[in-house]
C-alpha cells in the first residue's frame, strides 16, 4: 500500500495469493567531496578537481530482540519483525480492517527499545481492486488533501508511472510502488502534525498504513520489504 532517478517510487515484491515475499531494506548515504586543488605552474593557477566519492553506510538493526508473531499463514510469515532500528513488540489482528473486507489483517508495534515507536497495519484483500480501495479509503485520511486527486489516479499499471508529487523527503508526497518495472501500487505519505508522520500504500492485494517518527517515517516506508 523504482523507476531509476525517481525519487521516492518505491519497488516492493509482487504478491500472489498466498503470497511468499522476502527481503530488507537498506539506507544509503552518498556523500559527495568536491574541491579544488589550486597549482602554481609557471605562475598561473590551474582547478584540479577531486573525484566524487560514495559511502555506503550500514542499515541501522534492532538494539533488542523481536517478539514472535503468533500468526503463521504465509501473508503473515512474510511481515517483517524488524525494519530498521524497530524491533517487533506487539502484534493482533487489526478487527476495523477485517470489518472492511480484508481476508486477514494485523495490527502491529515496533520499538527500538526506547522511547521510538512505529505502528504498522497491514492486510490482505482478496482482490487488487480491494486493496486499491482500502488504500483510497486510508489516504482520504490523510492532511494531504492538495494531492489526494493525484494519488487516486492509479487504474492503469501497465502505464508510465509518474515522479512523485514531491521531493524525496518533502512531506506530503506520493508516487508508484513498483515490481519489476511495472507499476503495482502507491504510496502517500503526510506529516500528521504531532511529530510523526503516516505513510499508506498498496501493492497487489496488499495494503499497508505506517505510522512513525516524522523523521524516520519514509525510511520505514522504503526499508519495508513489501
Amino acid at each position: 500500500m523504482t523507476e531509476s532517478g525517481r525519487p521516492g517510487a518505491s519497488t516492493r515484491p509482487r504478491w500472489l495469493l498466498p503470497a511468499v515475499i522476502g527481503g530488507s531494506g537498506a539506507l544509503v548515504a552518498t556523500a559527495v567531496v568536491g574541491g579544488i586543488v589550486l597549482a602554481n605552474q609557471g605562475g598561473s593557477a590551474e582547478p584540479v578537481p577531486v573525484t566524487a566519492s560514495t559511502i555506503r553506510l550500514p542499515s541501522p538493526t534492532p538494539s533488542i530482540e523481536p517478539v514472535a508473531r503468533e500468526a503463521s499463514t504465509p501473508f503473515a510469515k512474510a511481515l517483517p519483525t524488524s525494519v530498521l532500528q524497530y524491533a517487533l513488540a506487539t502484534s493482533q489482528e487489526a478487527s476495523g480492517w477485517l470489518e472492511a473486507g480484508a481476508l486477514e489483517a494485523y495490527v502491529e508495534t515496533f520499538t527500538d527499545g526506547g522511547a521510538g515507536e512505529v505502528i504498522v497495519q497491514s492486510g490482505q484483500f482478496a482482490t487488487a481492486d480491494e486493496a486499491r480501495a482500502h488504500f483510497q479509503a486510508l489516504m482520504a485520511e490523510l492532511p494531504m488533501a492538495e494531492i489526494a486527486q493525484a494519488a487516486t489516479a492509479i487504474e492503469d499499471a501497465e502505464k508510465p508511472a509518474p515522479a512523485p508529487t514531491a521531493g524525496r523527503d518533502q512531506l506530503p508526497q506520493t508516487g508508484p510502488v513498483q515490481v519489476g518495472g511495472k507499476r503495482a501500487g502507491t504510496y502517500a505519505a503526510a506529516d500528521l502534525g504531532d511529530g510523526t508522520a503516516a505513510v499508506v500504500w498498496f501493492n497487489g492485494t496488499a495494503a499497508f498504513r505506517v505510522v512513525a517518527p516524522l523523521a524516520d517515517a519514509l525510511d520505514v516506508y522504503r526499508a519495508f520489504p513489501l
